[in-house]
């Protein structure tokens, strides 16, 4: 049977499951119901309680301002769904058509959306993790218990890795009148996301508000206590740092575990999708059954030479789903690609970062409006000739015109749309890191047009000598 032959044979009464009951997952039922399927519908999620909203964990849970138990996603209609939580998904059998379910259960299914997401990347030593008062932020339960630990007063607080995760928990600590020391492996935070332009503009601001801020530098070891408690770090450079609480904010990893021996191409990155959110198997063919949509996701996108984009974003996961859903039930003709723009966003010592495209797709950077002194910026990124993204420091209002800018693959650099042009307006090398600091400190990585067969091949080597 064809792809078209399978789209056409689909019922809106068949069977669907939902594999990862977060936000993409919530908002993807959702819009299956919006689009008239009347079937049976099972969402399946490995955390208990309902689904949450996972922003507000770094910043207004952190600062005690909303109780991590009011996070739960509000829902715009009734999904109609048995719900399995609090058992997570172990194989996907394509032969069969079921999910297979960790404490043995078998789930059959006419077509699956994957929208497992991420999950923390623990620190790299087993028992050193598992000090007491050593965190990761990913869960409603990481979140209350690194708030219970915040409010008991800390003598320092350490921050291993100035991404935005671990940015806006050192803002928190400031707020919070906290000493906080935050080490970070790139030149400057926020690096792997922004570039060097901007990441020193970061760490000009961390710095501002007292933060001590040790770049270019890695934690090779946790000490603690005879109690089990974390109470000292050490770095490569010989120097150590005493403190009462870690948070480890290393990046994520996509949980993409349990798809081993799926035949997907699904591996670190992320499932490798179409533009219409189905999954490709190993041999680069786009399945009819298998969709995934949110962070575990890895899209071509044509704006960015249709090279893969997986992204960590809100919105992204929002839309994402609701085209997936959309596709799921629609036949072939009806069918829409995912063609958002990224969108971004982050709070942190005050400031309102938001951006626009991929900034990591990028070749240059220049700063069209505003001043990198005053932290009160617009930053236009291009690659070859051509705008790609925009970033904002407290300066947001102008972001929709550079968006229309990078929909339009508008010539780099672009004119300044205010008066406030800078004096000096000449675009710069972006300077973003290695790969490997890419996949902890980004929210979005472009890794180019892989193979789907490679596209499944862990990656290797130690961490040991990379953390922080």
């Amino acid at each position: 049977m064809t792809s078209a032959d399978a789209s056409r044979a689909f019922k809106r009464d068949g069977r669907i499951v939902v594999v990862g009951a977060s936000l993409a997952g919530l908002r993807a039922a959702e819009a299956l119901r919006a689009e008239g399927f009347t079937g049976s519908l099972t969402m399946i999620g490995d955390e208990l309680g309902e689904p949450y909203d996972r922003p507000p964990l770094s910043k207004q849970v952190m600062t005690g301002w909303v109780p991590a138990g009011d996070t739960t996603l509000p829902r715009r209609r009734g999904i109609d769904a048995e719900w399995l939580l609090g058992v997570p998904a172990s194989g996907l059998d394509l032969a069969t058509n079921h999910v297979r379910l960790a404490d043995g259960r078998e789930v059959p299914f006419d077509r699956v959306l994957i929208a497992t997401g991420v999950r923390a990347r623990p620190w790299f030593v087993e028992s050193e993790a598992a000090m007491d008062r050593v965190f990761v932020v990913r869960t409603r339960e990481h979140a209350e218990s690194l708030q219970r630990a915040l409010a008991a007063g800390p003598s320092r607080v350490l921050v291993i890795g100035a991404g935005f995760t671990g940015s806006e928990i050192a803002s928190v600590c400031r707020e919070r009148e906290l000493p906080v020391t935050v080490a970070e492996l790139a030149a400057a935070p926020l690096a792997g996301a922004l570039g060097a332009v901007i990441g020193e503009v970061a760490a000009d601001l961390q710095r501002t508000h007292g933060v001590d801020l040790r770049c270019g530098v890695s934690v090779t070891r946790l000490e603690g206590d005879a109690q089990g408690r974390f109470r000292r770090a050490r770095f490569d450079d010989g120097s150590t740092v005493d403190a009462d609480v870690a948070v480890v904010a290393l990046g994520s990893i996509r949980n993409t575990e349990w798809l081993r021996g799926s035949g997907l191409a699904a591996g670190v990155w992320g499932i490798t999708c179409d533009t219409g959110c189905r999954a490709l198997d190993i041999n680069g063919r786009a399945t009819d059954d298998v969709f995934a949509a949110g962070d575990v996701a890895r899209c071509p996108h044509p704006l960015y030479e249709h090279r893969l984009l997986s992204l960590e974003h809100w919105a992204n996961a929002v839309e994402q789903a609701e085209v997936a859903a959309h596709n799921m039930v629609s036949a072939q003709a009806d069918r829409r690609p995912y063609l958002s723009i990224p969108l971004f966003w982050s709070i942190q010592f005050g400031v309102n970062i938001k951006s626009v495209g991929v900034p990591t797709f990028a070749d240059e950077v220049v700063v069209t409006q505003g001043s990198l002194e005053d932290h009160r910026f617009v930053a236009a990124y291009g690659y070859r000739g051509r705008v790609t993204a925009a970033v904002s420091f407290d300066d947001a209002k102008w972001l929709h015109h550079y968006r229309r800018l990078i929909e339009t693959t508008a010539p780099f650099p672009p004119r300044c749309p205010t008066p406030d042009q800078p004096t000096d307006v000449k675009p710069v090398p972006v300077e973003l890191p290695g790969p490997s600091l890419l996949a902890q400190g980004a929210t979005a990585v472009a890794t180019g047009r892989t193979r789907a067969s490679t596209a499944s091949r862990p990656r290797t080597g130690s961490r040991r000598k990379r953390a922080g």
